[in-house]
C-alpha cells in the first residue's frame, strides 16, 4: 500500500477510535444516570443523576469534535500527488516526516515515524505552500523541505 494511503487509513482509525470511545462513554454515563435510584437522601439522588448527566455531555462535546476530524479527513484524497504543502500532503523535512491531515500524533507506517498534523498545526502553518528544496523557519529554526508527495 503507498505511503500516503497507509497514513490516511491510521487517521480513519484514529478517528473512528475516539467516535466509538466516546458513543461507548455517553452509553454508559446515560445508564448510570438511569440506574441510580432514590434514596432517603435525596440530595444524593439528584447529585448522582447530575453527576452523570455533566459526564454525558463532555462526552458528547468529545463525539462532536471527533466527528469535525473526520469532516477533515473527508476533504483530503490521499491518492492525489502533492507539490506544495497542504491538506493530504506527506512532507519530508530537516525536522521529521509530516502528514499534513488531522492532528493524531505519532503514526508508524512500515517501521518509520510519521507525525499527523493538522493544516492549522503551528508546523505547517510555517511550512505552508512551500516546495521541495525550499526553506522554512519554525520556532525561530529553519526547516528543509526535501520532499512532497
Amino acid at each position: 500500500m503507498p505511503i500516503k494511503l497507509a497514513l490516511f487509513s491510521a487517521c480513519q482509525q484514529y478517528v473512528q477510535q475516539r467516535i466509538e470511545a466516546c458513543q461507548h462513554a455517553m452509553q454508559a454515563a446515560q445508564e448510570s444516570a438511569n440506574s441510580e435510584t432514590k434514596s432517603s437522601a435525596g440530595d444524593k439522588y439528584e447529585t448522582g443523576r447530575a453527576m452523570a448527566q455533566n459526564e454525558r455531555d463532555r462526552n458528547a462535546v468529545q463525539l462532536q469534535q471527533a466527528k469535525q476530524l473526520q469532516g477533515e479527513l473527508d476533504r483530503i484524497q490521499p491518492e492525489k500527488s502533492c507539490d506544495t504543502v497542504r491538506p493530504g500532503a506527506l512532507v519530508h523535512t530537516s525536522m521529521g516526516r509530516f502528514y499534513i491531515s488531522i492532528s493524531a500524533g505519532k503514526v508508524m507506517v512500515d517501521g518509520q515515524d510519521y507525525f499527523a498534523v493538522s493544516a492549522a498545526a503551528p508546523v505547517t502553518v510555517a511550512l505552508s505552500g512551500k516546495r521541495t528544496g525550499e526553506q522554512a523557519v519554525f520556532n525561530g529554526k529553519p526547516v528543509q523541505i526535501s520532499a512532497i508527495q
